[in-house]
């Protein structure tokens, strides 16, 4: 049964049309607003609040936390010092990706390591298969903390109002404690938007009281709560991908076409092959030494004039659909399909019809020529459209 998160008593009211989606067995809000548009560009041009408490949330307590993040995500975890943050994907033995997430390291206490480990997917079982031998307890705590993210250009206003603390210091994935209107937090500076942002874990049972804190601080900043479209428009122009969309969970595919390494959905620079041993290490040192894979995921401009002149040819006006479209259609180049898009939408602040797409190796160089299926009046159609480099949108205060 899908039941409103630890928020819900506030976004419930703010949900004027109703309109949810099931998120991880939680109600999300679609949109708030009449036009989901309106929360995007609080997201792009003031501040906005995006519940994300479905994502799994675990905890990982002992002397050896820090040894079974290292066995199993791809980036080097003895690196990943208290109040660092780590953005990273993990894989099966087969160097396919299983999830992608953020590894917070905590404050120790009491001499153990302690650090919280989000997923989109459930994530425990397999946390605790391979936390075999290790002296680490993990405990699913996705219900106990409630999450929100606090992202715009005037975020770092809003959270210096309600918290009375700066925030300027606090860096690019890096997180620490703090409190919010006597509210124990813990902030991290991370977000799915690519814009400035911090992401708020919060206990569930004080959330109610710190969605009041934020919104009466963030009043003066114009500050909205926010909705999955806007939110997923925000998330296509900073490039990044989405499970189930993008790429297929290693848990989920079904043949090896929909089972996707690291270096086939834009994460290879998360991958550190000179580090300890972990889950999938072997198939992707030998992936490397093959030549890489033969398919990655790039960034597309599709050319607006090419679109508007399908409308014209049917006498009609054009139109960019507001939403993203997570139907992958196929991506052609010579008169052959050569791969697939799987995120496209009209991107507001760029003014451009952008898409991600699963292409193969040769046609993926950055300002190659390619051809995307395009549909007008159930006719299906080609346009053409530009290999670029993502992020499409990558503003200097992302990092500032």
């Amino acid at each position: 049964m899908t039941v409103g998160t630890a928020f819900h008593p506030r976004t419930a009211q703010l949900n004027a049309k109703m309109q949810w989606r099931e998120w991880s067995g939680f109600f999300a809000a679609s949109e708030y607003h009449d036009s989901h548009v309106i929360e995007y560009n609080a997201i792009r041009e003031a501040a906005a609040l995006i519940d994300v408490s479905p994502l799994f949330k675990y905890e990982l307590r002992g002397p050896d936390a820090l040894r079974l993040v290292d066995r199993l995500i791809t980036r080097d975890a003895a690196r990943l010092t208290p109040g660092r943050v780590y953005y990273t994907p993990w894989c099966d033995e087969h160097g396919k990706v299983i999830d992608d997430g953020t590894i917070h390291r905590l404050e120790d206490a009491d001499g153990d390591q302690l650090i919280r480990w989000t997923a989109a997917d459930p994530q425990y079982r397999w946390l605790r298969l391979n936390a075999h031998g290790l002296d680490v307890d993990v405990a699913d705590v996705s219900e106990r903390d409630a999450a929100i993210a606090l992202q715009g250009p005037l975020a770092r206003k809003v959270l210096e109002d309600a918290t009375g603390e700066p925030f300027g210091d606090l860096r690019y994935f890096r997180r620490r404690p703090a409190a919010l209107g006597g509210i124990p937090v813990d902030v991290s500076r991370t977000g799915y938007t690519g814009d400035l942002g911090y992401e708020l874990w919060i206990p569930a049972e004080r959330a109610v009281e710190a969605w009041d804190a934020l919104v009466a601080a963030g009043e003066p900043y114009r500050i909205r709560p926010a909705g999955m479209l806007a939110l997923d428009v925000a998330r296509l122009e900073a490039g990044l991908v989405l499970i189930e969309v993008d790429y297929t969970s290693a848990v989920h595919s079904h043949i090896p076409a929909q089972n996707f390494s690291p270096y086939e959905i834009a994460l290879g620079r998360l991958v550190d092959l000179a580090k300890a041993d972990f889950v999938g290490k072997r198939a992707l040192i030998a992936e490397v030494a093959a030549g890489g894979p033969p398919r990655r995921l790039v960034g597309l401009d599709i050319s607006w004039p090419e679109i508007e002149a399908l409308y014209a040819a049917e006498g009609l006006a054009p139109y960019a659909p507001p939403t993203v479209s997570r139907t992958h259609v196929p991506l052609l180049a010579g008169g052959r399909q050569v791969g697939r898009v799987t995120s496209t939408g009209w991107s507001p602040i760029l003014k451009k019809m952008i898409a991600l797409a699963s292409v193969g190796v040769a046609h993926a160089r950055t300002g190659g020529r390619v051809q995307v299926e395009w549909t007008v009046e159930a006719k299906r159609k080609l346009v053409s459209a530009t290999v670029v480099d993502v992020p499409f949108f990558d503003p200097p205060r992302k990092r500032a």
